[in-house]
């Protein structure tokens, strides 16, 4: 009876999860248009980009200006965003996976029909695909989910008096990639929400974890896996390639070239952060191997003496 009770509760549960992530009137109607998504619009995209690079060089120069040595006191507001940012990356990539698959079932007619497979159609949408449904519904919480990952720009600013260009340009291309995703209903954004989330899962789960005091690992964790999240974007770009060439086109082609040149840029960048750190950790070890050494010498030194003195 017990068991029973379990199974009906476990179902009850999952029966809960299909509505509000699959079966939601707002999830299954949902459209990419100015009329009815918030911030949908070219000029709302540039001017949050314009006010996010404004608001983190000014707030940046100000801390200059005063020569504000200390870090400013966040309080729990780091930890907090970063609990926040872990939790909707877990709920959009369950969301995105399901909604995924959903959307694979109930357009198996058209992918079968052209003789292609569920692959095929995550990597490259059918010409004249509409920004409508399941899946964009999530690609739209991953657009809004890009806004709150850029306070993060802030608390840098603010705890460590740092703000580099590399940092502004990367969050500025997210957002924008984001975007175009919807706004041409790019092939490929499926595979690439689901590795950014689940990166993104990992690392603010991770700096959750650094944040409420807990020990932080001695290896570069959100470089690593930054690495291995643009290798997997360029092994799915060169199969988006191919299937635009051998099935006659992918939808929103365009905006996914352009998206290219800006994830080059990016991996040139996280390219460059991983050697510096690589050449930093290995002078440090250098270093410490020469004071090390330096150190046996003097104890060689000490001892000679003491022989002589024995003597």
């Amino acid at each position: 009876m017990q068991e029973i009770c379990t199974m009906t509760q476990t179902h009850s549960v999952m029966e809960n999860l299909k509505y509000w992530l699959l079966d939601h009137p707002s999830i299954v109607s949902f459209r990419w248009s100015p009329a009815e998504s918030w911030g949908s619009t070219w000029w709302f995209l540039i001017s949050s980009i314009s006010f996010y690079i404004a608001t983190a060089v000014t707030l940046h120069l100000i801390l200059k200006l005063f020569r504000r040595s200390r870090p400013i006191p966040l309080g729990p507001l780091p930890a907090v965003h970063a609990l926040a940012m872990a939790l909707i990356s877990v709920t959009t990539f369950i969301g995105m996976f399901f909604s995924a698959k959903a959307e694979a079932i109930d357009t198996r007619w058209l992918w079968r029909r052209n003789r292609a497979t569920p692959l095929e159609w995550l990597l490259c949408f059918p010409l004249g695909m509409r920004p409508s449904g399941r899946v964009f519904f999530w690609s739209y919480i991953f657009y809004l989910s890009r806004f709150l990952h850029m306070f993060r720009t802030l608390f840098v600013v603010l705890r460590h008096r740092k703000l580099s260009f590399s940092r502004l340009f990367n969050n500025s291309v997210l957002l924008l990639m984001a975007f175009l995703w919807l706004e041409f209903s790019q092939s490929l954004q499926v595979l690439a929400i689901l590795f950014s989330s689940a990166v993104c899962s990992v690392v603010y789960g991770y700096r959750f974890w650094v944040e409420i005091g807990l020990p932080r690992k001695a290896f570069p964790i959100s470089v690593n896996v930054h690495f291995v999240l643009l290798g997997c974007n360029l092994a799915c770009h060169v199969g988006v390639l191919l299937l635009h060439h051998w099935r006659g086109g992918c939808n929103g082609i365009g905006a996914w070239v352009f998206n290219s040149v800006l994830n080059v840029f990016i991996l040139l960048q996280i390219l460059k952060s991983y050697v510096k750190i690589y050449w930093k950790r290995r002078n440090k070890g250098a270093a410490s191997d020469c004071s090390a050494l330096k150190t046996e010498e003097d104890m060689v030194k000490l001892a000679s003496q003491d022989a002589k003195s024995g003597q």
